[in-house]
Order: structure tokens, then sequence, then C-alpha cells
């Protein structure tokens, strides 16, 4: 569909109120990649899948790096803030209240700019092989906003520094995070979808503010 700022799909939830997940693709990833997995986690609620719109090497990624692992932080910003007023929009357009985002690599890395740059738009996230997406941080309101980090501990891409300082960032803007680290690389395994529907099983309300980190 493409009657908002991104092409993207939706899938309605059953019931129709049930919590929306909004799925982001990893680099060279497209709307169609995430919702198998949308699926397997939480087989009831609506999926909201974009595609994102910068383009590197003709493979579709949510904002431009300058090299891997390095990114353009003005990009991260403007893109976070343009994935933020697209789920408002959707929002409003479908019916549905604010989303658990699930992002893989790149689809990660935006949602946790999105959480710390507009903390109102995402009601959680499950953040798979993240870092964090800006050398200063801003400091956000995130009482209580569940928040789950899967990361590979044989990841080549994701360092365990950088997913241990996005647990630290999050959980001082009053986030719940979870943080595990998997004997996996950069790849999803069933792992991470059985940790990720416990989890969002778990999370159906809100919980205070803490950060349990265990390693798996």
């Amino acid at each position: 569909m493409t009657g908002f700022s991104f092409i993207h799909r939706f899938e309605p939830g059953e019931p129709p109120e049930s919590r929306p997940l909004l799925l982001l693709h990893g680099t060279g990833g497209n709307e169609e990649d995430l919702l198998p997995l949308g699926r397997m986690i939480s087989p009831r609620s609506a999926l909201l899948s974009p595609r994102g719109k910068v383009q590197e090497n003709g493979m579709p990624r949510f904002f431009r790096r300058l090299a891997a692992g390095v990114f353009d932080e003005d990009d991260v910003r403007q893109r976070a803030n343009e994935l933020a007023d697209f789920v408002e929009a959707a929002r409003a357009r479908y019916g549905i209240a604010a989303p658990v985002a699930v992002g893989y690599s790149n689809g990660a890395n935006v949602a946790a700019a999105v959480l710390l740059q507009r903390p109102t738009v995402l009601s959680g996230a499950i953040l798979l092989r993240a870092t964090v997406p800006f050398a200063q941080p801003p400091r956000a309101a995130l009482a209580g906003v569940p928040v789950l980090i899967l990361s590979g501990a044989t990841d080549p891409m994701i360092s365990a520094d950088g997913a241990a300082r996005l647990t630290t960032v999050l959980s001082a803007s009053g986030a719940t995070v979870t943080q595990r680290t998997l004997p996996v690389g950069h790849e999803l395994s069933q792992a991470d979808v059985r940790l990720a529907r416990a989890w969002l099983e778990e999370h159906e309300t809100r919980t205070a503010p803490e950060v349990a980190t265990r390693t798996v």
C-alpha cells in the first residue's frame, strides 16, 4: 500500500483491539520480510510493516550509514521522526493502539531512535541485534516502557558493548529493559522467537522500570 509516506503492509488483528506490532526489517529487507516473524511471536496481533526508504547499493534501509557501524546521525534523526509520523498516521487510518516495535538490525536501531526521540509513539520494543543509534543519546521520558534486547554472542556486526550501552541508555530514561545474549551470530534463531513471544505475553501491561540482564 502506498497511501502513506512509506510503502507498507497492514494486517488486522483478531480481535481488532489486540496489541499491534510495528515490524522493521534489516538492510536489504522489505515490508514482507518480518510478517512471518510477527505471526510467530504474536499470532493475533495487527501487523504494520513499512519498507525503509533509504537505498544502499539497491538495498532498502531505514537510515543512511557512512560506513559499516558508522551512522549518519543527522539522517537517523530525520528518518526516525519520519517513521514516527508514519506510525501516528497509520494509527489514525487503521484504528490501532500504539504498537510494540519488532526491529531487526537496522530496523532495531531505528526503533531505538524512535524510542529516544518520540517516546510516546511506541508502547514497547523488541530490539533484535541492536546498538545505540546516537553518539550522544537524548534523555527520553520512557518511564515503564517495556523493551527486550536480544543480542548474539558471536555477532560480527553488533558489539556486546553496543548492546550493553543501549540497555544502559534506555534504562536511564526509565524503560523496563530486559537484555539477553544468545549463543548465535547476527542471524535470528528459534530462541529469538521463543523469548520474544514469552516476553510479549508477560508484558501485556507495563511494569515498573527495571533492568534484567542475563546471558543464556
